[in-house]
């Protein structure tokens, strides 16, 4: 059975009475994604990058790592879980030698700053802002007080809170966005997979093409084609043409996304529905004009939920 065959894996936790408190983190999270997302896909972001001498995939690895130091490679490697070892090694530690890690700190908070009020504009400075840029960080301060297990979170959560706005919310989402990620690095290791063996049951799952999340973590072919053997061998995947799961790597793969839900949710519970509602009001139109000129594949998705609130749907992108 395909994972399109399978039971919906929501209806396995119908009777988890922490699953109404989950849909609301988990939606209020990728509401906001957008918002962080940008600065992935900023021009400014890598103009700034490239006047400190390094390409803009180099500037995605030192800027992301920059809070941890002049981190190693290995660590590189380690915290950022899915990418192909040989591509963070073509980054680091060659970034460090470019620019010191403070510079790509500072180059990345200038870069999403500028693309903000460039898509922006006058929202930037506006009472919706300064409300989301409250919510979101009552949210994220929670967190703060929780960085067992979470490195990369962790070094984040001790930078600086900026203090405009716009930039409170965008560091606010940061935190909220690597604190869900560091526990999805743990729901992944705990099923027993790879970096790359969650890149597979990702795109096997539907929700984002498989040469995408292949070539933009820098696989091969054959590190991909070695990756789904060990997954069918394992009972993942089915052994016909097309990648997709058996009905126990979709129930396995729900597991991941709970548990991933579970391990973000403390700062939405602490915020309360209410206040999450209004956060995703507030934020939906900031991250729908981002995401219309930088992250298009977001578009729908945020459309859908301005035309009515969507039924919860699964699914954390393994990495960005």
């Amino acid at each position: 059975m395909t994972h399109a065959q399978a039971q919906d894996p929501t209806q396995a936790q119908a009777q988890d009475p922490t699953r109404d408190s989950l849909a609301y983190a988990r939606e209020t999270w990728r509401t906001l994604e957008p918002y962080h997302g940008a600065v992935y896909f900023s021009p400014e972001a890598a103009g700034l990058y490239g006047e400190l001498g390094v390409d803009a995939r180099t500037g995605y690895f030192a800027s992301r790592s920059a809070v941890l130091g002049a981190a190693s490679a290995e660590v590189v490697i380690a915290t950022f879980y899915n990418f192909n070892p040989q591509l963070v090694r073509r980054a680091i530690p060659a970034a460090w030698e470019a620019a010191a890690p403070q510079q790509f700190t500072a180059a990345r908070l200038a870069g999403i700053d500028a693309t903000l009020r460039r898509i922006l504009g006058a929202e930037v400075s506006s009472p919706a802002m300064a409300r989301a840029a409250e919510l979101a960080r009552a949210a994220a301060e929670v967190t703060v007080h929780h960085p067992q297990g979470r490195p990369l979170f962790a070094a984040h959560a001790a930078q600086p809170w900026p203090s405009e706005p716009h930039l409170v919310l965008w560091h606010a989402q940061t935190l909220l966005r690597e604190f869900r990620g560091d526990g999805h690095v743990g729901a992944l290791l705990t099923a027993g997979l790879s970096g790359i063996e969650a890149l597979v049951t990702h795109a096997a799952a539907g929700d984002v093409d498989a040469g995408v999340l292949r070539d933009s973590r820098a696989w091969t072919p054959q590190h991909w084609t070695e990756a789904v053997q060990s997954l069918r061998e394992r009972g993942w995947l089915d052994d016909g043409p097309d990648l997709a799961l058996t009905e126990d790597g979709a129930r396995r793969r729900a597991e991941i996304e709970h548990a991933t839900d579970r391990l973000a949710a403390l700062p939405y519970r602490t915020l309360g529905p209410t206040d999450c509602v209004e956060l995703r009001s507030l934020v939906r139109p900031f991250s729908l004009a981002l995401a219309k000129e930088l992250l298009p594949w977001a578009v729908g998705r945020l459309n859908d939920e301005s035309a009515g609130e969507r039924a919860p749907r699964p699914g954390t992108p393994d990495g960005a």
